[in-house]
Protein backbone atom coordinates (compact mmCIF):
# COMPACT_ATOMS: atom_id res chain seq x y z
CA UNK A 1 0.00 0.00 0.00
CA UNK A 2 1.39 3.35 -0.71
CA UNK A 3 2.37 5.32 2.17
CA UNK A 4 3.57 9.22 2.79
CA UNK A 5 6.06 11.19 4.36
CA UNK A 6 6.10 14.14 6.37
CA UNK A 7 9.43 16.09 6.37
CA UNK A 8 10.82 19.51 7.48
CA UNK A 9 12.21 21.76 5.47
CA UNK A 10 15.46 21.59 3.80
CA UNK A 11 17.83 24.87 2.74
CA UNK A 12 19.16 23.25 0.05
CA UNK A 13 17.94 22.11 -3.43
CA UNK A 14 16.81 18.53 -3.06
CA UNK A 15 18.00 15.63 -5.19
CA UNK A 16 15.58 14.36 -7.67
CA UNK A 17 13.02 12.09 -5.55
CA UNK A 18 13.87 13.28 -2.79
CA UNK A 19 11.61 15.20 -0.57
CA UNK A 20 11.87 18.82 -1.05
CA UNK A 21 10.49 19.91 2.84
CA UNK A 22 8.44 22.46 3.15
CA UNK A 23 8.24 25.70 1.32
CA UNK A 24 10.28 28.61 2.03
CA UNK A 25 8.61 32.26 1.88
CA UNK A 26 9.90 34.79 -0.73
CA UNK A 27 9.21 38.53 1.65
CA UNK A 28 11.80 40.70 0.69
CA UNK A 29 10.95 43.53 -1.90
CA UNK A 30 14.00 42.85 -4.27
CA UNK A 31 12.84 39.16 -4.65
CA UNK A 32 8.97 40.32 -5.10
CA UNK A 33 10.14 43.04 -7.75
CA UNK A 34 11.43 39.88 -9.86
CA UNK A 35 8.42 38.75 -10.41
CA UNK A 36 6.11 42.35 -11.27
CA UNK A 37 4.81 42.24 -14.47
CA UNK A 38 3.41 45.25 -16.98
CA UNK A 39 0.37 44.88 -18.82
CA UNK A 40 -0.20 45.40 -22.68
CA UNK A 41 -3.31 45.42 -24.35
CA UNK A 42 -4.29 45.68 -27.91
CA UNK A 43 -6.20 48.51 -29.37
CA UNK A 44 -9.45 47.10 -29.59
CA UNK A 45 -9.56 48.96 -32.74
CA UNK A 46 -6.73 46.93 -34.02
CA UNK A 47 -8.81 44.01 -33.14
CA UNK A 48 -11.82 44.86 -34.57
CA UNK A 49 -10.14 45.80 -37.77
CA UNK A 50 -9.10 42.26 -37.84
CA UNK A 51 -12.39 40.57 -37.06
CA UNK A 52 -13.94 42.83 -39.59
CA UNK A 53 -11.40 41.83 -42.31
CA UNK A 54 -11.40 37.91 -41.59
CA UNK A 55 -15.13 37.99 -40.67
CA UNK A 56 -17.90 37.75 -37.80
CA UNK A 57 -15.67 36.34 -34.93
CA UNK A 58 -16.79 32.91 -33.74
CA UNK A 59 -17.82 31.77 -30.19
CA UNK A 60 -16.85 28.56 -28.71
CA UNK A 61 -19.86 26.96 -29.15
CA UNK A 62 -19.24 26.87 -33.26
CA UNK A 63 -15.82 25.73 -32.31
CA UNK A 64 -17.23 22.53 -30.52
CA UNK A 65 -19.74 21.85 -33.27
CA UNK A 66 -17.12 21.85 -35.62
CA UNK A 67 -15.04 18.83 -33.44
CA UNK A 68 -13.72 16.95 -36.25
CA UNK A 69 -10.78 14.57 -33.90
CA UNK A 70 -12.29 11.41 -31.50
CA UNK A 71 -10.62 11.19 -28.52
CA UNK A 72 -10.45 7.07 -26.99
CA UNK A 73 -12.18 6.19 -23.77
CA UNK A 74 -9.95 4.65 -21.72
CA UNK A 75 -11.01 0.98 -22.26
CA UNK A 76 -9.56 1.94 -25.76
CA UNK A 77 -6.37 3.58 -24.83
CA UNK A 78 -3.00 1.54 -25.63
CA UNK A 79 -1.38 -0.33 -23.27
CA UNK A 80 1.52 2.14 -23.47
CA UNK A 81 -0.71 4.84 -22.82
CA UNK A 82 -2.48 3.33 -19.85
CA UNK A 83 0.65 2.52 -18.61
CA UNK A 84 1.51 6.19 -18.11
CA UNK A 85 -1.31 6.92 -15.41
CA UNK A 86 -0.68 7.31 -12.04
CA UNK A 87 -0.10 4.56 -9.80
CA UNK A 88 -1.44 6.31 -6.40
CA UNK A 89 -4.01 7.44 -6.66
CA UNK A 90 -5.70 6.15 -9.78
CA UNK A 91 -7.19 8.15 -12.53
CA UNK A 92 -10.86 8.64 -12.49
CA UNK A 93 -11.28 9.53 -16.44
CA UNK A 94 -8.65 8.65 -18.88
CA UNK A 95 -8.56 9.66 -22.73
CA UNK A 96 -5.96 9.24 -25.75
CA UNK A 97 -6.51 11.20 -28.49
CA UNK A 98 -6.76 10.40 -32.06
CA UNK A 99 -3.77 8.16 -33.89
CA UNK A 100 -2.42 10.82 -35.73
CA UNK A 101 -1.93 13.34 -32.27
CA UNK A 102 -1.11 10.60 -30.01
CA UNK A 103 2.02 9.78 -32.12
CA UNK A 104 3.07 13.11 -33.83
CA UNK A 105 6.78 13.44 -32.77
CA UNK A 106 6.32 17.40 -34.07
CA UNK A 107 3.90 18.25 -31.47
CA UNK A 108 4.03 17.85 -27.68
CA UNK A 109 1.05 18.52 -25.29
CA UNK A 110 2.18 20.80 -22.70
CA UNK A 111 -1.00 22.83 -20.37
CA UNK A 112 -4.65 21.87 -19.66
CA UNK A 113 -7.51 24.59 -18.66
CA UNK A 114 -11.15 24.01 -18.80
CA UNK A 115 -14.69 25.81 -18.47
CA UNK A 116 -14.36 24.52 -14.87
CA UNK A 117 -11.58 27.23 -14.73
CA UNK A 118 -13.51 29.79 -16.37
CA UNK A 119 -16.84 29.59 -14.29
CA UNK A 120 -17.78 28.70 -11.16
CA UNK A 121 -20.60 26.06 -12.72
CA UNK A 122 -18.12 24.53 -14.69
CA UNK A 123 -19.69 25.65 -17.61
CA UNK A 124 -19.02 27.60 -20.68
CA UNK A 125 -23.02 28.86 -21.76
CA UNK A 126 -24.24 25.48 -22.42
CA UNK A 127 -20.98 23.29 -22.92
CA UNK A 128 -18.30 21.58 -20.62
CA UNK A 129 -15.01 22.29 -22.38
CA UNK A 130 -11.73 21.09 -21.61
CA UNK A 131 -8.43 22.83 -23.52
CA UNK A 132 -5.23 21.48 -24.26
CA UNK A 133 -2.41 23.75 -25.13
CA UNK A 134 0.56 21.84 -27.93
CA UNK A 135 3.49 23.23 -28.80
CA UNK A 136 5.54 22.88 -32.28
CA UNK A 137 9.26 21.78 -32.52
CA UNK A 138 9.34 21.84 -36.35
CA UNK A 139 6.93 23.20 -39.07
CA UNK A 140 8.69 25.78 -41.37
CA UNK A 141 7.21 28.74 -39.08
CA UNK A 142 8.82 27.75 -36.18
CA UNK A 143 7.76 26.74 -32.57
CA UNK A 144 3.76 27.50 -33.02
CA UNK A 145 1.14 26.82 -30.76
CA UNK A 146 -2.01 25.70 -31.15
CA UNK A 147 -5.34 24.39 -28.85
CA UNK A 148 -7.83 21.60 -28.35
CA UNK A 149 -11.06 22.62 -28.13
CA UNK A 150 -12.30 19.63 -26.64
CA UNK A 151 -16.26 18.77 -26.54
CA UNK A 152 -16.57 17.45 -22.74
CA UNK A 153 -20.66 17.23 -22.83
CA UNK A 154 -20.47 13.41 -23.32
CA UNK A 155 -18.32 11.67 -21.06
CA UNK A 156 -18.51 8.71 -23.01
CA UNK A 157 -17.24 10.83 -26.09
CA UNK A 158 -14.86 13.43 -26.16
CA UNK A 159 -14.39 14.78 -29.30
CA UNK A 160 -11.93 18.10 -30.43
CA UNK A 161 -11.35 20.79 -32.94
CA UNK A 162 -8.18 22.55 -33.09
CA UNK A 163 -7.22 26.42 -32.82
CA UNK A 164 -4.04 27.79 -33.56
CA UNK A 165 -2.95 31.19 -31.76
CA UNK A 166 -1.67 33.69 -33.10
CA UNK A 167 -0.13 37.72 -32.76
CA UNK A 168 -2.21 40.48 -34.58
CA UNK A 169 0.33 42.89 -36.54
CA UNK A 170 0.06 45.85 -38.61
CA UNK A 171 -2.91 47.39 -37.08
CA UNK A 172 -5.30 44.44 -37.16
CA UNK A 173 -4.07 43.73 -40.82
CA UNK A 174 -2.10 40.33 -40.51
CA UNK A 175 -1.33 38.34 -37.48
CA UNK A 176 1.57 35.79 -37.27
CA UNK A 177 2.00 32.44 -35.17
CA UNK A 178 2.27 33.06 -31.44
CA UNK A 179 5.90 31.01 -30.47
CA UNK A 180 4.99 29.85 -27.47
CA UNK A 181 6.31 26.31 -25.47
CA UNK A 182 2.66 26.35 -24.19
CA UNK A 183 4.22 25.29 -20.64
CA UNK A 184 1.05 27.16 -18.82
CA UNK A 185 -2.42 27.94 -19.67
CA UNK A 186 -5.22 29.11 -17.67
CA UNK A 187 -8.99 30.48 -18.59
CA UNK A 188 -10.75 32.48 -16.22
CA UNK A 189 -13.78 34.17 -17.34
CA UNK A 190 -13.75 34.89 -20.44
CA UNK A 191 -9.71 35.15 -20.96
CA UNK A 192 -7.41 32.44 -21.89
CA UNK A 193 -3.59 33.21 -20.45
CA UNK A 194 -1.05 31.26 -22.21
CA UNK A 195 2.60 31.35 -21.17
CA UNK A 196 4.89 32.54 -24.06
CA UNK A 197 8.52 31.39 -25.13
CA UNK A 198 11.62 32.65 -22.66
CA UNK A 199 13.28 34.26 -25.64
CA UNK A 200 10.17 36.44 -26.16
CA UNK A 201 11.61 39.53 -28.14
CA UNK A 202 9.37 41.79 -25.93
CA UNK A 203 9.83 40.02 -22.71
CA UNK A 204 6.33 39.02 -22.35
CA UNK A 205 5.71 36.11 -20.25
CA UNK A 206 2.25 35.20 -20.81
CA UNK A 207 -0.42 36.61 -23.97
CA UNK A 208 -3.80 36.77 -23.31
CA UNK A 209 -6.68 36.11 -25.57
CA UNK A 210 -10.69 36.36 -25.71
CA UNK A 211 -12.67 33.28 -25.90
CA UNK A 212 -15.29 35.44 -27.89
CA UNK A 213 -12.69 36.54 -30.62
CA UNK A 214 -12.08 33.59 -32.76
CA UNK A 215 -11.52 33.90 -35.81
CA UNK A 216 -11.79 31.41 -38.91
CA UNK A 217 -9.15 31.24 -41.63
CA UNK A 218 -10.50 31.30 -45.23
CA UNK A 219 -7.38 29.91 -47.39
CA UNK A 220 -5.98 26.43 -46.38
CA UNK A 221 -2.25 26.35 -46.94
CA UNK A 222 0.96 26.49 -44.88
CA UNK A 223 1.59 29.76 -44.49
CA UNK A 224 -0.08 31.59 -41.22
CA UNK A 225 -1.42 35.11 -41.80
CA UNK A 226 -2.69 37.50 -44.74
CA UNK A 227 -2.22 35.60 -48.49
CA UNK A 228 -3.43 35.96 -51.48
CA UNK A 229 -7.15 35.18 -51.66
CA UNK A 230 -7.75 35.53 -47.93
CA UNK A 231 -6.14 34.42 -44.57
CA UNK A 232 -4.14 31.57 -43.44
CA UNK A 233 -3.72 29.45 -40.63
CA UNK A 234 -1.13 26.38 -41.39
CA UNK A 235 -4.19 24.51 -42.50
CA UNK A 236 -5.95 24.83 -39.36
CA UNK A 237 -9.69 26.30 -40.14
CA UNK A 238 -10.06 28.41 -36.35
CA UNK A 239 -6.95 31.17 -34.96
CA UNK A 240 -7.30 33.00 -31.93
CA UNK A 241 -5.52 36.81 -32.07
CA UNK A 242 -4.01 38.20 -28.40
CA UNK A 243 -5.75 40.51 -26.92
CA UNK A 244 -2.80 41.53 -24.82
CA UNK A 245 0.76 40.04 -22.71
CA UNK A 246 2.45 40.82 -19.66
CA UNK A 247 6.03 41.37 -19.60
CA UNK A 248 8.48 41.40 -16.97
CA UNK A 249 9.36 44.46 -15.34
CA UNK A 250 12.43 43.71 -15.19
CA UNK A 251 13.73 42.44 -18.76
CA UNK A 252 14.33 38.82 -19.85
CA UNK A 253 14.12 36.09 -17.85
CA UNK A 254 16.81 33.40 -17.76
CA UNK A 255 16.63 29.89 -16.85
CA UNK A 256 20.41 29.55 -14.81
CA UNK A 257 19.43 30.01 -11.99
CA UNK A 258 16.64 31.22 -9.15
CA UNK A 259 18.41 34.61 -8.47
CA UNK A 260 17.36 35.98 -12.12
CA UNK A 261 14.34 36.92 -13.16
CA UNK A 262 11.89 33.89 -13.96
CA UNK A 263 10.55 32.33 -17.40
CA UNK A 264 7.30 31.01 -16.79
CA UNK A 265 6.55 27.35 -16.82
CA UNK A 266 3.21 26.21 -15.82
CA UNK A 267 0.27 28.13 -14.63
CA UNK A 268 -3.26 27.73 -13.01
CA UNK A 269 -6.13 29.22 -11.41
CA UNK A 270 -6.33 29.10 -7.76
CA UNK A 271 -10.48 29.81 -7.17
CA UNK A 272 -9.72 29.14 -3.17
CA UNK A 273 -8.25 32.53 -2.36
CA UNK A 274 -9.76 36.10 -1.96
CA UNK A 275 -9.76 37.00 -4.63
CA UNK A 276 -9.22 34.57 -7.36
CA UNK A 277 -5.79 34.44 -8.22
CA UNK A 278 -3.46 32.95 -10.74
CA UNK A 279 -0.21 31.11 -9.63
CA UNK A 280 2.63 30.05 -11.61
CA UNK A 281 6.18 28.13 -11.38
CA UNK A 282 9.42 28.27 -13.08
CA UNK A 283 11.37 25.42 -14.34
CA UNK A 284 14.38 24.06 -13.94
CA UNK A 285 15.82 20.77 -15.03
CA UNK A 286 15.25 17.36 -12.97
CA UNK A 287 18.88 17.31 -12.50
CA UNK A 288 18.15 20.21 -9.92
CA UNK A 289 21.12 22.23 -11.05
CA UNK A 290 19.05 25.46 -11.65
CA UNK A 291 18.58 25.68 -7.89
CA UNK A 292 15.23 26.13 -5.53
CA UNK A 293 12.47 26.54 -7.96
CA UNK A 294 9.89 29.72 -6.95
CA UNK A 295 6.13 29.31 -7.03
CA UNK A 296 3.86 32.59 -6.92
CA UNK A 297 0.56 34.03 -7.47
CA UNK A 298 -0.85 37.20 -8.56
CA UNK A 299 -4.48 38.63 -7.72
CA UNK A 300 -7.03 38.80 -10.47
CA UNK A 301 -9.03 41.99 -10.64
CA UNK A 302 -12.13 42.76 -9.36
CA UNK A 303 -13.31 44.82 -11.69
CA UNK A 304 -11.82 44.44 -14.95
CA UNK A 305 -12.92 41.57 -16.27
CA UNK A 306 -10.81 38.38 -16.34
CA UNK A 307 -7.50 41.19 -16.61
CA UNK A 308 -4.94 40.07 -13.51
CA UNK A 309 -5.20 43.32 -10.71
CA UNK A 310 -2.53 46.36 -11.65
CA UNK A 311 -1.65 49.28 -9.36
CA UNK A 312 -1.48 53.14 -10.75
CA UNK A 313 1.44 52.26 -12.82
CA UNK A 314 -0.19 49.19 -14.85
CA UNK A 315 1.79 46.39 -12.93
CA UNK A 316 0.60 43.47 -11.71
CA UNK A 317 2.62 42.73 -8.47
CA UNK A 318 3.00 39.30 -7.02
CA UNK A 319 1.14 38.80 -3.61
CA UNK A 320 2.85 35.55 -2.55
CA UNK A 321 5.64 33.49 -2.75
CA UNK A 322 7.66 30.79 -2.46
CA UNK A 323 10.72 28.47 -2.95
CA UNK A 324 10.13 24.77 -3.42
CA UNK A 325 12.99 22.27 -3.50
CA UNK A 326 10.77 19.81 -5.31
CA UNK A 327 13.07 19.14 -8.58
CA UNK A 328 12.14 19.38 -12.78
CA UNK A 329 8.71 20.93 -11.72
CA UNK A 330 5.93 21.02 -14.51
CA UNK A 331 2.69 21.80 -12.70
CA UNK A 332 1.86 23.81 -10.39
CA UNK A 333 -1.72 23.84 -8.49
CA UNK A 334 -2.90 26.16 -4.88
CA UNK A 335 -6.23 24.98 -3.20
CA UNK A 336 -6.93 26.36 0.48
CA UNK A 337 -8.72 23.67 1.85
CA UNK A 338 -12.21 25.20 3.94
CA UNK A 339 -11.11 25.76 7.35
CA UNK A 340 -7.44 26.06 6.70
CA UNK A 341 -5.04 28.58 7.42
CA UNK A 342 -2.72 28.56 4.63
CA UNK A 343 -3.18 26.83 1.10
CA UNK A 344 -1.59 23.51 0.11
CA UNK A 345 0.73 23.92 -3.17
CA UNK A 346 0.64 20.91 -5.55
CA UNK A 347 3.68 20.68 -7.58
CA UNK A 348 4.93 17.62 -10.10
CA UNK A 349 8.14 16.30 -10.50
CA UNK A 350 7.97 14.60 -13.97
CA UNK A 351 11.23 12.96 -14.16
CA UNK A 352 12.57 12.28 -17.46
CA UNK A 353 13.94 9.01 -17.60
CA UNK A 354 12.77 5.88 -19.64
CA UNK A 355 9.67 4.70 -17.93
CA UNK A 356 10.16 6.66 -15.25
CA UNK A 357 6.53 7.64 -13.32
CA UNK A 358 6.81 11.42 -11.79
CA UNK A 359 6.15 12.39 -8.23
CA UNK A 360 3.16 14.90 -6.89
CA UNK A 361 4.03 16.86 -3.84
CA UNK A 362 1.87 18.72 -1.49
CA UNK A 363 3.53 21.01 0.13
CA UNK A 364 3.22 24.13 3.09
CA UNK A 365 5.08 25.94 5.61
CA UNK A 366 4.94 22.69 7.25
CA UNK A 367 6.75 19.91 5.11
CA UNK A 368 6.17 18.04 1.98
CA UNK A 369 4.25 15.05 1.68
CA UNK A 370 4.10 12.50 -1.41
CA UNK A 371 2.27 8.90 -2.16
CA UNK A 372 4.66 6.57 -1.71
CA UNK A 373 5.53 2.90 -2.12
CA UNK A 374 4.51 2.01 -5.48
CA UNK A 375 6.93 -0.30 -6.32
CA UNK A 376 8.34 2.12 -8.88
CA UNK A 377 12.89 3.06 -9.05
CA UNK A 378 12.41 5.75 -6.61
CA UNK A 379 10.54 5.55 -3.57
CA UNK A 380 7.92 8.53 -4.07
CA UNK A 381 7.25 7.77 -7.87
CA UNK A 382 3.95 7.29 -8.24
CA UNK A 383 2.41 10.09 -10.41
CA UNK A 384 1.68 9.92 -14.15
CA UNK A 385 4.50 9.51 -16.49
CA UNK A 386 6.16 12.86 -17.55
CA UNK A 387 3.01 14.67 -16.35
CA UNK A 388 3.10 18.38 -17.22
CA UNK A 389 0.03 21.15 -16.17
CA UNK A 390 -2.58 21.09 -14.09
CA UNK A 391 -6.15 22.11 -13.33
CA UNK A 392 -8.54 22.08 -11.36
CA UNK A 393 -12.14 21.78 -11.92
CA UNK A 394 -14.00 23.84 -9.21
CA UNK A 395 -17.84 22.54 -9.08
CA UNK A 396 -16.51 18.65 -9.01
CA UNK A 397 -13.36 18.76 -7.24
CA UNK A 398 -11.06 17.13 -9.94
CA UNK A 399 -8.17 18.09 -10.85
CA UNK A 400 -7.04 17.60 -15.07
CA UNK A 401 -3.35 16.96 -16.47
CA UNK A 402 -1.91 15.22 -19.21
CA UNK A 403 1.02 13.71 -20.56
CA UNK A 404 3.61 14.40 -22.58
CA UNK A 405 5.47 11.78 -24.50
CA UNK A 406 5.49 9.97 -27.56
CA UNK A 407 9.85 9.51 -27.86
CA UNK A 408 10.84 5.94 -28.82
CA UNK A 409 12.77 3.27 -26.74
CA UNK A 410 15.92 5.54 -26.28
CA UNK A 411 14.12 8.55 -24.86
CA UNK A 412 15.02 10.17 -28.54
CA UNK A 413 12.34 11.87 -30.21
CA UNK A 414 12.65 10.19 -33.53
CA UNK A 415 11.02 7.29 -34.94
CA UNK A 416 10.12 5.13 -33.35
CA UNK A 417 7.31 6.71 -31.53
CA UNK A 418 5.84 5.16 -28.37
CA UNK A 419 2.34 6.42 -27.54
CA UNK A 420 1.87 7.59 -23.45
CA UNK A 421 0.14 10.58 -24.54
CA UNK A 422 -3.32 10.72 -21.84
CA UNK A 423 -5.50 13.09 -20.46
CA UNK A 424 -6.70 12.49 -17.03
CA UNK A 425 -8.80 13.31 -14.05
CA UNK A 426 -8.13 12.36 -10.54
CA UNK A 427 -10.50 13.99 -7.72
CA UNK A 428 -8.35 16.47 -5.18
CA UNK A 429 -9.68 14.24 -2.06
CA UNK A 430 -7.88 11.43 -3.94
CA UNK A 431 -4.71 13.14 -4.33
CA UNK A 432 -5.05 13.81 -0.62
CA UNK A 433 -5.73 10.48 0.58
CA UNK A 434 -2.98 9.13 -0.89
CA UNK A 435 -0.79 11.03 1.06
CA UNK A 436 -2.74 9.79 4.48
CA UNK A 437 -2.20 6.11 4.09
Amino acid sequence: MATATLLPATPSQAAAGDNPGALRPLTSSSELAKLQLVEHRVPTASLDNLASLMGTSRGVSQVLASANHPMRNAASCDSTESAALPVDPQAESAYCWDSGDATTQDWLPQSVTSSGDADNDGSWGDNKVILAGWTNRTTANGEMARVAFIDANDPSAFKYRWVLLTVPLNGGTDYKALKSHMGGMSWYQDKLYVTSYDTDADHNVMYVFDMGRILQATVNSSAVGKVDGGWSADGYQYVMPAIGSYSLAGGGCSTASDNNLPCFASISLDRSSTPDSLVATEWFSSSGSGGPARVWRYNFSTSDAGWLSTDSSNDANATEAYETSAVGVQGVLSHKPSGASEANWYVDDARGGVGQHGILWRQNSSGAMAAANCGTDTAYACWGKHTESMSYWWSTGRVWTLTEWAANADAAWEPTAIPERVLYSVPLSSIDSSLDN
